[in-house]
């Protein structure tokens, strides 16, 4: 028998709203809604093909993405508040705004808000060799403690050291 499932629409957010100052000082929330399919499968494969040069170590070439191209990006990512963002905010902003709602599309909700916490700056975005290495020692301590169980006795008697030979009676009551 087939599983029925919850709709969609009663636990998946299609917008995020994100904070931004524009030019005139003004911080206004802009809630961008979740692109058509058709967009969201174009932005998967802009950043698929960058993820791979990346990963190549390929230098983009002016064929990898032009200008119009890039701009049709942040139009398919921002939507129907490209125009106002772009009129009402500086390049930083803008380009913040647009990267974040990437993350959104192409990962998630959780990447994209670590992303817009970083304020764009890369090292803000994965922790640094030292707190990597206490986050697996944590982790592996942890997980050594809550999993290894004591050796129990079987006999209910002491047992003496290995070495010796005697065992010790238990005590009586």
């Amino acid at each position: 028998m087939a599983q029925v499932f919850e709709a969609l629409d009663t636990f998946l957010d299609d917008a995020l709203e994100l904070p931004v100052r524009g030019t005139d000082g003004v911080e206004r929330t802009y809630r961008i809604p979740s692109p058509s399919a058709e967009d969201g499968l174009r932005v998967e494969k802009i950043t698929r093909a960058a993820a791979r040069m990346l990963q190549d170590g390929t230098e983009p070439d002016a064929e990898s993405l032009s200008d119009d191209e890039e701009r049709d990006l942040y139009r398919m990512l921002l939507g129907p508040v490209h125009d106002e963002l772009l009129a009402a905010t500086d390049w930083a902003r803008f380009k913040h705004t647009a990267l974040t709602v990437m993350f959104w599309v192409t990962a998630d909700l959780d990447t994209a808000r670590t992303y817009w916490a970083s304020g764009g700056d890369p090292s803000q975005l994965a922790p640094n060799r030292a707190a990597r290495r206490q986050a697996a020692r944590g982790s592996s301590e942890s997980a050594a403690a809550s999993t290894t169980r004591s050796r129990g006795s079987t006999s209910g008697t002491r047992a003496a050291s290995p070495r010796s030979g005697k065992a010790k009676a238990a005590p009586r009551k």
